[in-house]
């Protein structure tokens, strides 16, 4: 990471979802990365640190990282941005909240369809979409220098679940390995829960991607 990237974690709602601000520290333009819940919470962190949002994404469009999409976009004006293949999730994202016990608002419909290879500007930085389909169809990893935002992709010694609707192991180990492990060990892997890790600590150590399951 470098002193032109800022990058700030909020855990957040009832599953424990790991919420992002990666922000460009000289024109302090930020991006919010997964606002799953306790969004007057996460409007507070952008106002004491004098961030402009430019843009809200999902990394996918499950609840616990969706639920406050509503709140974030009419308390920064920025606009929602989804991979195409999620988008109709944001639409029953109540219904799937409720199967979990958990209340939400809707969400908005999102501004911005997003493909695999697009690139968000922010400031100085560069934001790289990667479509990494197998947890949901529509699963994103940004990659901005060093980090790696995985939102529910990949996990430190884990991945994502592939018991729900749309998801697929196949899908996701290839996502994974053709996607993910080809970037530098030294990048730096910021999931949608938990501790963060490394490409390289999961290339030797997660035993998901070394044929220990099938």
């Amino acid at each position: 990471m470098t002193d032109k990237i800022v990058l700030e974690k909020m855990v957040v709602g009832p599953l424990a979802a790991n919420c992002y601000l990666i922000g460009c520290a000289k024109s302090k333009e930020a991006i919010i990365i997964d606002p799953g819940d306790e969004g007057q919470r996460i409007l507070t962190r952008i106002e004491e640190g004098g961030w402009k949002v430019k843009y809200i994404v999902d990394t996918h469009g499950h609840f616990d990282h969706t639920g406050a999409n509503g709140t974030l976009k009419e308390g920064t004006g920025a606009p929602l941005l989804i991979h195409r293949d999620d988008a109709a999730l944001l639409e029953t994202q109540q219904q799937h909240a409720a199967s979990y016990g958990v209340l939400v608002p809707a969400s908005p419909e999102p501004d911005r369809l997003l493909c695999d290879g697009e690139v968000l500007k922010l400031g100085e930085l560069s934001i790289d979409v990667i479509h990494t389909p197998g947890h949901s169809p529509g699963g994103i990893c940004l990659n901005c220098g060093d980090i790696l935002i995985v939102g529910d992709t990949l996990f430190a010694s884990s991945i994502g679940r592939t018991d729900l609707p749309g998801a697929n192991y196949h899908t996701l180990i290839d996502s994974i390995k053709s996607r993910l492990l080809t970037l530098d060990d030294s990048v730096r892997v910021y999931p949608g829960h938990g501790e963060d890790t490394t490409i390289g600590e999961e290339r030797i150590h997660n035993q998901f991607l070394n044929n220990s399951f099938v």
